[in-house]
């Protein structure tokens, strides 16, 4: 058996459901794989999963599109790249609390953000404000990652970015939120979470990572062929704090951002163009690389 690492960017979730299903269900096996899955409360993210890949404790990460863009201009750069989408379309917004004044971005002005430190993070909140009229004065801090969505049903702060088929489906109506999507906005946010390998190890490991993202396919499929037995199957694994949330509504509301057969995992590189070129054009990346050395649907 070929022994593989995925490293999370959250504690299990609808977005990773399809690795669960392909582990549960044997496809990884029947690859002649073994997938470890780590989530980031086992250190309490004290290494991002990027990071474990770039030590090496990691074959696979999953994060947004911009870490990737991040580790390739850093300082010493690395060559992380995106070997799959997890979804076809962005599931997340910006949740902000209604008893705050806020109705639209712009009210965001003065108010205090929650903020996960990526790179871009605090800079595309911003952007978001002034080109719904605001000025972009954001009251911006940085709890400890796995409590911020807390901090925010709290009101210890007003706004911070969420997933509306995880967060806005455990919130429900019980928490008064409004939430903001980056399109309605102009901001042509890319592709999270993706799937993030060393591209030096890509030729070299080619035939196990290939059949890695084959069996995830099949996982996912699975998944949104049989949306109960999936959920029933994710429920082992999701973390006590998370047990209220309805996990059969989450998967419904996430199905159909898969993809099919032919479209899973795929990313089109003129969408990771137009994000790369925003990103400049915002002043929020000076050398962005090329598009290539981002994303390869190479392994698909």
């Amino acid at each position: 058996m070929q022994q593989l690492t995925l490293a999370l960017d959250w504690t299990p979730n609808t977005n990773h459901i399809g690795f669960f299903i392909a582990r549960e269900k044997g496809f990884y096996a029947e690859a002649s794989l073994d997938v470890n899955i780590q989530d980031p409360s086992q250190d309490n993210y004290a290494t991002t999963p990027a990071k474990k890949v770039e030590l090496g404790r990691a074959d696979f990460a999953l994060c947004p599109i911009e870490s990737i863009i991040s580790y390739r201009t850093k300082k010493n750069p690395f060559p992380l790249i995106a070997v799959a989408a997890v979804l076809q379309d962005d599931l997340s917004a910006i949740a902000c609390r209604r008893d705050s004044g806020i109705a639209r971005p712009a009210d965001l002005d003065g108010k205090r953000y929650a903020s996960y430190q990526a790179r871009y993070e605090d800079g595309i909140v911003k952007q978001m404000i002034r080109n719904d009229g605001g000025s972009g004065e954001l009251t911006t801090d940085y709890p400890a990652k796995l409590g911020i969505w807390n901090t925010l049903l709290s009101g210890e702060f007003d706004a911070t970015w969420v997933f509306l088929n995880w967060e806005a489906v455990q919130a429900g109506e019980e928490a008064d939120l409004q939430y903001f999507k980056m399109a309605d906005y102009g901001i042509p946010y890319s592709y999270s979470p993706v799937i993030a390998a060393n591209e030096a190890l890509l030729e070299e490991k080619r035939s196990a990572y290939t059949d890695f993202l084959a069996a995830t396919k099949r996982g996912y499929r699975y998944a949104a062929d049989h949306q109960r037995e999936a959920a029933d199957i994710l429920g082992r694994f999701v973390p006590e704090r998370d047990q209220n949330i309805d996990l059969q509504k989450s998967l419904a509301l996430t199905a159909g951002s898969f993809g099919d057969d032919s479209t899973w995992g795929r990313m089109n590189e003129q969408n990771v163009a137009a994000f790369l070129t925003w990103l400049k054009e915002q002043g929020l990346e000076r050398d962005a690389p090329a598009v290539s050395a981002i994303v390869t649907n190479a392994l698909l």
